[in-house]
Order: C-alpha cells, then structure tokens, then sequence
C-alpha cells in the first residue's frame, strides 16, 4: 500500500492541475482566436486525461490490482466513450 506522503504529494499534483485548469478557462483562451481556442482545449484535455489517470491508479487502486482488472476497466471506458460518440453523433 502507498503512504501518506505519497497520497499527499499525489494531492497536490491534482490541484496543481486543476488550477491550471481554471486559469486557462477564466484566462478568457477559449473564447479567443481559433488557435486559442484550440491550444487552451489541448491544455485542458490533456490535463484532464493526466488527472483521471492518476486518480484510478492510485486513489481507485488500480496500480495495485491484477493487470485483467485494468483491462476490465478499460473496456469499460471504451465502450463508454463509443456509445457518447455514437449519441452525439445521432444528435447532429
């Protein structure tokens, strides 16, 4: 199991991020130029996508589980991003 420090240094590195975030947005990037728009959009996906990961490895306690139930997972989460891609694109 982690330890304390190591939660806590993992805590901080997911509020770092998250106020990034919010700077980038209230910064007024993306409602800038295309090219703002697009680099403060990349900023923030990318951001995001450090932050889900770090949070199932650790605070869900991926990291430590059998690889099967990490791929469990991650079948998951594809089928759950087809079906979003799938709706929007019903929608339009």
């Amino acid at each position: 199991m982690a330890s304390t420090k190591l939660y806590t240094a993992i805590y901080v590195v997911l509020f770092v991020f998250a106020t990034v975030q919010a700077l980038v947005e209230e910064a007024g990037w993306l409602g800038g130029s295309d090219t703002l728009y697009w680099a403060a959009f990349a900023v923030i996906i990318v951001l995001s996508l450090i932050k889900a990961v770090i949070v199932a490895g650790y605070y869900q306690h991926l990291k430590w589980e059998p690889r099967s139930v990490s791929y469990v997972i991650g079948t998951g989460l594809i089928a759950a991003l087809a079906l979003t891609i799938a709706a929007a694109y019903s929608i339009t």
